[in-house]
């Protein structure tokens, strides 16, 4: 064992002079100690943060609260301390060390253990009187103690040239905290014929680095250094650690203290061991059905999204045109349209898995990022404003038409009734142009799904799509809301000409964004062929039969030169501006700034966002630029941070992974009082962001 090999005798340090806040440093060959204070004076203060500050020299370590298989953490006595009423440890996720088959856990280079102290009388000076005994180890192990003494006046409290060390080893503590993206799930004891290892299940909104385990159990109890056995994705991962137990004793229903770390992520939770095989898939299905019904309530409210507001015309004049109509048309019509929408979900499950599997990023309306998409969906749009506006008429050959494939115009056809493929493709549109927006809840269960594995995502998805379906099912099963609707007359040719300007302008929005992505000469041809295109058609409609001929080919011909405007786009590395001038208060986001800025005390407001994303516009609008928020940024008081996923980013898909998160808008506020970050809601309000504020700024 190691302790054999400790040195005969304590090794006594010698001091050196004190700076303000600290104690002298304790100095040997192979390590220094001192204490130090986060602030100069206890005035107002009822407890006194501390740190009880290590530098080792190359090859030595001290160890952590539970050493592992040998060794001891560094303790103080306090006896001769005035005005102190007890004190407690807030331990630093600790390193690994393995040698010659033993586990130890401790700290290597520089380390604070960050200590409140309490006092006994608040206010009041304090004398702090410390006998420290540590045990430091390289190739030996060797005793260090040391005589550790700090005094602070009644003066203020302001802050010390030790106050950020000590921040930065406190954020280093782990909590057991949930939306860090990473989470612990079953803890199963394994092992034939009795158990004799430790089973612990891990989960990551984000691919997993290297994660290590801590387990802290009764004394007698030991465990050995983890095999990680990791899954495809490397989003969940299971860590099988030997263990060694006192005679007689058995590993389940013991009650431990997992600390799991993977990178700058860590937490700390006590868990209780379970049989292989136990309750820990009942919780699963619990889980995964307390998520369905979140799922189906996100897909519900997205209804009411600004970014679905588009597509409420398609909506509004399919259902006009049942006015009247008998019950069984108006059932198949709806059903129709949310079957549309449920497939459409499907068909997006389906993107993501394939995303997944191929190790790419993936994300809520990433299709937006793509110019090719957009160019496309701006031709289309302004098809459907045509047809709308009366312009023109889009008819497939009668084949096709027999068979009930018609497009959907909301014009109802010659029979003033749309198809059954045409309501299908109109509940399709409508998922379509509904991806860019996020809503309540529609966060948490596409996070959820898209952290497991390929049967949660399709089930979820599905019921995302059951949700964003639910009014069409409504009136499926309650048709006399639809046959109340007056009957078609003169009154809807008005109707159909505002919603074709409504659609119109969805299809003008769609071209900014594609600007935003695309160099000025793809602008330009995309505009002119979206122009060219409504003219053709146009034409078509107004010409004879010799023209109608040439003008059906030649608008085949713009929608390929418009894919191909698309194509060259994309190709292109372009980088939108900034939207306002209020863009000059916000900082380019940087993650390791992030970390840098909260160290030194200042707090952190993130808001990722895009071109395409409506409702970070309303988020900008009506929170982010308003006068108390901007205020608090241009008078230094937040750091103001901005992630632009406009076009693809694998950093800020990353980022918003490791919060669980897959779509935007996207907002966090980071500070000494949450330097892991809270996550905002969706949808934004004043008094949510200044909470978050005071709450990150400790």
């Amino acid at each position: 064992m190691l302790l054999g090999l400790i040195v005969a005798g304590s090794v006594f340090a010698r001091s050196a002079s004190a700076a303000p806040g600290a104690s002298d440093w304790a100095r040997t060959d192979f390590a220094d100690v001192r204490l130090v204070s986060a602030v100069s004076g206890t005035e107002g203060q009822g407890s006194i943060p501390l740190g009880l500050q290590f530098r080792l020299a190359e090859g030595w370590k001290v160890y952590w609260r539970a050493p592992g298989d040998a060794g001891y953490p560094p303790e103080i006595d306090w006896a001769g301390s005035d005005n102190l009423a007890g004190t407690s440890w807030r331990w630093p996720v600790p390193e690994r060390f393995s040698l010659f088959g033993l586990e130890t856990y401790g700290y290597h280079g520089e380390v604070v253990i960050p200590i409140r102290a309490t006092l006994s009388q608040p206010g009041a000076p304090v004398r702090f009187r410390a006998e420290m005994n540590a045990l430091a180890c390289s190739d030996i192990c060797v005793p260090l103690t040391a005589s550790l003494a700090l005094d602070l006046d009644g003066t203020a409290a302001g802050p010390t040239a030790y106050s950020q060390l000590i921040d930065r080893f406190r954020a280093r503590v782990p909590k057991n905290l949930s939306g860090l993206g990473l989470e612990i799930g079953t803890i199963t004891a394994v092992g034939t014929p009795e158990p004799h290892s430790l089973a612990v299940e891990i989960l990551s909104r984000g691919p997993l680095g290297t994660p290590d385990v801590f387990p802290e159990a009764r004394p007698g109890f030991a465990f050995g250094k983890p095999a990680v056995e990791f899954a495809p994705d490397r989003l969940s991962a299971v860590l099988t650690l030997p263990a060694s137990l006192p005679e007689g004793s058995r590993l389940t229903g013991e009650e431990i203290t997992l600390t799991l770390v993977d990178g700058d992520r860590f937490l700390e939770r006590k868990v209780t061991v379970a049989e292989a095989g136990d309750a820990p898939a009942t919780e699963r299905w619990t889980a995964l059905a307390a998520m369905l019904g979140i799922a189906f309530l996100g897909g519900l409210i997205l209804n009411l999204m600004p970014c679905v507001l588009p597509v409420l015309s398609l909506k509004l004049v399919g259902a006009v045109t049942y006015g009247g109509a008998d019950k069984g048309t108006i059932r198949v019509g709806f059903l129709a349209s949310a079957a549309g929408i449920v497939v459409s979900f499907l068909l997006l499950a389906g993107g993501a898995i394939a995303l997944k599997e191929a190790g790419l990023a993936v994300g809520w309306g990433i299709q937006f990022q793509q110019p090719l998409f957009l160019a496309l969906m701006v031709a289309v749009i302004v098809l459907f404003a045509g047809n709308l506006l009366g312009l023109f008429e889009i008819g497939l050959p009668q084949r096709l038409a027999d068979l009930g494939l018609s497009v959907p115009d909301g014009s109802g056809g010659r029979d003033g009734r749309s198809s059954l493929a045409g309501h299908f493709l109109t509940g399709a549109f409508a998922t379509l142009l509904a991806t860019p927006c996020s809503a309540p809840f529609l966060g948490t269960a596409i996070g959820f799904a898209l952290s497991r594995g390929n049967i949660e995502i399709t089930v979820i998805f599905a019921v995302m799509g059951l949700g964003l379906a639910a009014p069409y099912l409504l009136v499926a099963v309650l048709p006399d809301l639809a046959r109340a609707l007056p009957r078609p007359g003169a009154w809807m040719i008005w109707l159909r000409r505002i919603l074709g300007l409504a659609l119109a302008a969805t299809a003008l929005w769609l071209f900014t964004v594609f600007a935003a992505t695309a160099a000025l000469l793809d602008t330009m041809l995309l505009g002119a062929l979206a122009l060219l295109l409504v003219a053709a058609l146009t034409w078509r409609a107004r010409q004879d039969r010799y023209g109608r001929r040439y003008a059906a080919p030649l608008a085949l011909v713009i929608l390929l030169a418009v894919a191909g405007v698309g194509v060259q786009a994309t190709a292109r590395d372009v980088t939108g501006a900034t939207d306002s001038a209020d863009e000059a208060a916000w900082q380019p986001f940087d993650r390791r700034e992030i970390a840098r800025l909260v160290a030194g005390n200042k707090t952190v407001l993130v808001d990722v966002t895009a071109d395409w994303c409506l409702t970070c516009k309303v988020n900008k609008s009506l929170v982010l630029e308003t006068g108390p928020i901007s205020g608090l940024i241009l008078a230094g008081g937040v750091v103001a941070m901005r992630a632009d996923w406009t076009a693809p980013d694998p950093k800020i898909a990353d980022y918003l992974a490791s919060f669980g998160r897959y779509g935007i808008p996207f907002n966090a506020v980071y500070g000494p009082g949450a330097p892991g970050g809270i996550a905002l809601p969706e949808l934004l309000s004043l008094e949510a962001v200044q909470s978050a504020i005071r709450k990150a700024g400790g």
